[in-house]
């Protein structure tokens, strides 16, 4: 047996490890029987460790096989001497054998536990879509049936090539029109196309080819066509133009009575906010009878109010009851950003009715009015005026309601004397200037209205009387 002393000097093992390398560094894969165990522990923990562990379990199943093989021949120095005991290298290699089962028999049901799922395993179970509700496929009906009727409408003089941006600020160019018949006809308001509109004179505005408009064809495919103007009326704020498009493309919207509208039913909108074409939106009828300011400053009578989202570029859609006929066309928003708020207006539909064959057949139209103008209601306080009603400020000379004997507020030996105050028109109620304007748009020009007046307001109670004057309507100056 080979001494310490020639086990340390001898220049190499016959395995080629040097011999300055420690005894237990010595012994093939004996000493790694620690290390199988850590593989074991590393392997229960994370299932990527498993292959190493079962991969140096293997080296110690074969360092067995060659111990049995090669009997109890130790490895021998180049001097001749063996390095180690046989049976202690007995025992190390039962100690590496069964610390390789224990790591395997604990590792592969830790490697099965922690397997990341298959993607078949983390894919959720798809649950079947529902049937429409009632009120759902109605709704959708009702757009689908309606969204052929609502087109884009385009100022020339606003970039159409202009990409649309999330935020971007709507161009008064870019709105929206409806189909009124099919010989091409479409109404919108007066100040989508007031851009060009402004600076093009009255009389150079016969066919101006004025927009561009997008229909959607029965294919549900988009196309564009020239627009030429046909007429406009800015006190109502509304215009017609024409598009020379195919009659498939064409499919006039059905319109309804705006006078039989309720507060609280439902109705839609539909229109191109912000540059989006077919949007719809749904609400209820907020308000009836208001007043809106005109961008001319003239004011609409009868307007709905509605709370269905209606934004910039929605101005001239469609705006249709339940049963998707045309109730009145929107027009305006009251807010103080720019973009909905909830309060949106209509043009009636009864309005538009009256205009649009006007302006079709005689390029304008021709409104029937009183031809007075009434007093500010501060100016019937300060007059003393205490009837709910339309005070008459002025009158129009030669006109008929001056020669029907309507009264207006003039200057007496004892100050001034405030006119004949309206308090009715055919038996409705009037107690704004609104009231009476839509009064008077009820009829047509040469048509009789009858003012029920208050006459000696300001003055004592026991001279007020009240009378009625019937006045022939006139084209309004």
């Amino acid at each position: 047996r080979a001494t310490r002393s020639e086990v340390d000097t001898s220049p190499r093992l016959v395995t080629g490890r040097p011999a300055s390398v420690p005894r237990r560094s010595r012994v093939p894969y004996l000493h790694r029987a620690p290390m199988v165990v850590a593989s074991a522990v590393r392997a229960a923990v994370a299932p990527r460790l498993v292959p190493r562990a079962r991969d140096r379990a293997s080296r110690g199943e074969r360092a067995i096989r060659r111990v049995a093989r090669d009997g109890d021949a130790p490895p021998v120095l180049e001097g001749g001497a063996s390095h180690t005991h046989p049976r202690r290298r007995d025992v190390l290699a039962s100690l590496a054998s069964a610390a390789s089962a224990a790591a395997l028999g604990s590792a592969l049901p830790a490697w099965a536990a922690l397997a990341e799922p298959t993607l078949s395993e983390v894919t959720p179970a798809v649950a079947p879509s529902p049937a429409l509700t009632a009120l759902e496929q109605g709704t959708v009906s009702l757009f689908e049936r309606s969204t052929r009727s609502v087109v884009n409408v385009v100022d020339l003089t606003v970039l159409s090539g202009q990409a649309m941006k999330s935020g971007a600020v709507v161009p008064e160019g870019n709105g929206t029109g409806v189909v009124w018949d099919d010989q091409g006809h479409v109404v919108t308001n007066y100040h989508v196309l007031g851009a060009i509109l402004g600076v093009t004179p009255e009389n150079r505005r016969a066919d101006l080819e004025c927009a561009k408009v997008t229909l959607l064809g029965p294919d549900g495919r988009t196309k564009t066509f020239s627009a030429t103007l046909v007429g406009v009326e800015r006190s109502k704020d509304l215009a017609v133009i024409k598009v020379n498009a195919p009659k498939e493309f064409l499919a006039p919207a059905t319109v309804g009575v705006s006078k039989n509208v309720r507060v609280g039913q439902a109705v839609f909108a539909i229109g191109n906010p912000f540059g989006f074409d077919h949007t719809l939106t749904t609400g209820v009828v907020s308000g009836l009878n208001r007043t809106i300011q005109s961008q001319a400053g003239s004011l609409i009578s009868g307007g709905i109010q509605t709370d269905a989202a209606i934004n910039p570029g929605n101005s001239g859609g469609a705006l249709l009851d339940a049963s998707g006929k045309l109730v009145g066309i929107n027009t305006a928003i009251f807010t103080n950003t720019g973009a909905s708020a909830g309060v949106g207006f209509a043009i009636p539909v009864d309005l538009v009715a009256r205009v649009v064959p006007q302006l079709i057949e005689f390029g304008r139209v021709t409104l029937p009015g009183l031809n007075i103008t009434v007093a500010d209601p501060n100016v019937s306080k300060q007059l003393g005026v205490r009837a709910a009603g339309v005070l008459v400020q002025s009158v129009a000379p030669k006109s008929a309601a001056e020669k029907a004997g309507l009264l207006p507020t003039r200057r007496a030996l004892g100050g001034i004397v405030a006119g004949d105050v309206i308090v009715g028109a055919d038996g409705a109620k009037i107690t704004t200037e609104g009231d009476l304007v839509a009064a008077v748009e009820l009829h047509q020009v040469g048509e009789k209205i009858t003012l029920r007046v208050r006459r000696g307001e300001g003055g004592a109670e026991e001279d007020i009387k009240e009378l009625d004057v019937v006045v022939t309507l006139e084209p309004a100056r």
